[in-house]
């Protein structure tokens, strides 16, 4: 399941620079997080990167992108591919 950050935001560039997928956008005024390239951090750590820094807890599982396990492993070997 893709992340999703919620309108307490506070737009403080945190989470950008931890995600290694670069999925997370700004955006106004609130970050965005692109479901198509998050993998919840499957692949390069044991538990989403931005989830950990966010400093007002506003990133939560986006329940319109649900994935598997075995799902977000498949997307990041497509992504890694893809460099």
């Amino acid at each position: 399941m893709s992340l999703l950050i919620t309108d307490e935001c506070i737009a403080c560039d945190a989470c950008r620079d931890e995600c290694p997928n670069t999925a997370i956008e700004e955006s106004d005024p609130i970050y965005i997080i692109d479901p198509d390239i998050c993998t919840e951090c499957v692949g390069h750590y044991d538990e989403p990167a931005c989830i950990s820094v966010c400093p007002v807890d506003c990133i939560v599982p986006d329940r319109d992108n649900v994935e598997s396990m075995e799902e977000l492993k498949l997307k990041f070997k497509q992504l890694s591919e893809e460099e």
